[in-house]
């Protein structure tokens, strides 16, 4: 192969590569939900939930959305920590799971989070772990916004960057974490939030096993 092909030749397989990672993705949030789990915990070096726990400490208040509930293992640990917690999801397997994640206990819908079926602030604190690229949509921020009020809290855990040398090499090429820099990627990640209104702060969570980025943006008074 010369070295004038190999380029090209790098370039068509890259494609069909984030291609076909992108239908494994969408097919593991839909039909093959019930593998999602498995595979979590094993991208994650068995650190997927605890990745996800670390959120809590900056839920406030009572009445609490979840965006993207998942197979529901955040909202268990809402509604167990006492609070009124609904989740919604666009994925009927995924809220199937959650059902039995959470013994039929939690309070779940399915939606899309750039169309919430719910009144004006009827949320102290709107929550997301790991969500695609819908939690950056300028339809999901303003709805967002609109269900909240003065003071409350829209908390989103976007991406993890591994420690682990093989795991973050894995994350780059999954598309799972991005490819620029902690630093570029807090700058990018705020800009949405801010657009809409929001005060934005981004706080990193050092673990033994990577750097949690988690956005706080509070809506101001109107």
């Amino acid at each position: 192969m010369t070295s004038a092909v190999k380029p090209l030749f790098f370039s068509q397989n890259w494609h069909f590569v984030k291609a076909f990672l992108r239908l494994f993705f969408r097919l593991l949030y839909h039909q093959f939900a019930f593998a999602y789990d498995v595979v979590a915990l094993a991208v994650s070096f068995n650190r997927w939930n605890d990745w996800v726990r670390e959120v809590l400490p900056f839920i406030e208040g009572k009445r609490i959305l979840e965006l993207g509930h998942g197979p529901g293992h955040l909202q268990r640990l809402l509604r167990r920590d006492g609070w009124l917690a609904i989740g919604i999801d666009e994925s009927a397997q995924m809220g199937r799971l959650a059902r039995r994640n959470t013994s039929g206990n939690a309070r779940l819908t399915r939606a899309l989070a750039q169309r919430l079926p719910f009144p004006n602030e009827s949320f102290d604190t709107i929550v997301s772990t790991f969500p695609s690229e819908y939690i950056f949509d300028p339809r999901t921020v303003a709805e967002a916004r609109r269900c909240l009020p003065p003071g409350g809290k829209l908390i989103v855990l976007p991406v993890a960057f591994p420690k682990n040398r093989y795991l973050d090499w894995l994350y780059k090429v999954t598309g799972e974490r991005p490819a620029e820099s902690v630093e570029v990627f807090q700058e990018r990640a705020r800009k949405p939030f801010e657009d809409a209104g929001f005060s934005t702060t981004i706080k990193i969570v050092e673990l033994p096993s990577s750097q949690l980025i988690v956005i706080l943006a509070e809506k101001g008074s109107e």
